[in-house]
């Protein structure tokens, strides 16, 4: 059998076809495209998923929450077993809660990157990086960049410190 070619699909193809059944809303596709051992990290959250169900729930948060939700493909960078996905995702919040906040009715753009480590055409551990805090900020849970409020928030973190400081300094501690 002549190895260049293959039947197996592509790692781009899989990165590829895994991010379309997201976008799609489509679970079985989603679920068909993850390893039964597949782990999740999602740095931003500090949550490590582990299963097709664990990934299926954070998913399901994610549609919940944003019912107009958009999911787009930047761009896909594969080699023979893994993938980089940067992607984008935009909605808005007038859905259940997410991660605890409540539906805010802010339209939310998250850009993202996923590193796919793919096997026998499943992704078997996928790692996600977004900005936590620029979605934090879209939310309204943060105030805008450059603001008076997020200049007295330092402020107020920066007093914080130096008491926090000044009390290790007089106990010794």
């Amino acid at each position: 059998m002549d190895p260049t070619k293959s039947k197996a699909p592509s790692t781009e193809a899989v990165a590829r076809s895994y991010f379309e059944a997201l976008a799609a809303r489509d679970r079985e596709a989603t679920a068909a495209l993850r390893s039964p051992e597949w782990i999740g990290d999602v740095i931003a959250l500090g949550a490590v998923l582990r299963g097709p169900d664990e990934g299926r729930a954070l998913f399901e948060e994610l549609y919940g929450a944003f019912p107009d939700l958009e999911i787009t493909i930047e761009d896909v960078l594969a080699d023979s077993d893994r993938a980089a996905v940067r992607w984008r995702m935009v909605g808005t919040h007038t859905g259940t809660p997410l991660q605890g906040v409540e539906a805010t009715g802010k339209r939310v753009e998250t850009r993202a990157v996923d590193w796919l480590d793919i096997e026998d055409g499943l992704v078997t551990r996928t790692t996600a990086y977004f900005d936590g805090m620029g979605q934090a900020r879209a939310l309204g849970m943060m105030p805008p960049v450059g603001s008076a409020a997020e200049g007295a928030m330092k402020q107020a973190f920066n007093l914080a410190t130096r008491a926090r400081s000044a009390i290790r300094q007089r106990t010794g501690g």
